[in-house]
């Protein structure tokens, strides 16, 4: 299989403070990983969807372990994604998914689907998600089956962000967010209610 090569996102700016370049060169390798194999992924192609030189990913992250380890975490994420009280988390997760695909180009679990594709990185990357993500959310909720509902939530988040993002449903892209969340919630917090 050859290297993944993709076309940056946006030209170049002169000038880029390094806290946002860091910010392009994370999103660049998520996209990159949650779309190919990370061992088709080169520095070149993170540098290129970023719009940086591949020597400026060396100098923020070290070398592409380091910048792929950053990219499989979950941590941020998951703490955007469960920054709401319990009564209305399900809402605030769904509206995360979306608002995160339409408005930010980046699906908040998505690299999880792709897992497969990364050999051990793979592992990793399932182990990061199920501490990061799915125990988080079990260790939220009171009432049986926690572990179970915590997972059946976020596999409903997963469906969703697959048929927007990866499907592009033209039925769900072509409705409002609002509608969105008003329909496909009250699925997500059914699983979140004991």
């Amino acid at each position: 299989m050859s290297a993944v090569s993709t076309p940056p996102v946006t030209p170049t700016p002169a000038r880029r403070d390094a806290e946002s370049t860091r910010t392009a060169i994370l999103k660049a390798a998520r996209y990159l990983l949650a779309r190919h194999a990370h061992g088709d992924i080169t520095l070149k192609a993170v540098a290129d969807r970023a719009g940086v030189s591949p020597p400026l990913i060396l100098k923020y992250f070290g070398n592409k372990d380091t910048l792929f380890a950053r990219v499989m975490s979950f941590e941020s994420d998951a703490e955007a994604l469960l920054a709401a009280p319990l009564d209305g988390l399900g809402p605030h997760m769904v509206r995360h998914v979306l608002v995160s695909q339409s408005e930010q180009g980046a699906d908040p679990l998505l690299r999880i689907v792709f897992a497969p594709l990364h050999g051990e990185q793979g592992d990793t990357l399932r182990a990061n998600f199920r501490t990061q993500v799915t125990d988080r959310l079990t260790a939220r909720l009171a009432g049986p089956d926690a572990g179970l509902r915590a997972e059946l939530a976020v596999a409903t988040l997963l469906g969703l962000g697959v048929m927007y993002g990866i499907a592009r449903g033209s039925e769900l892209r072509a409705s409002t967010v609002d509608t969105l969340v008003d329909r496909y919630a009250p699925t997500v917090q059914a699983y979140l209610t004991p």
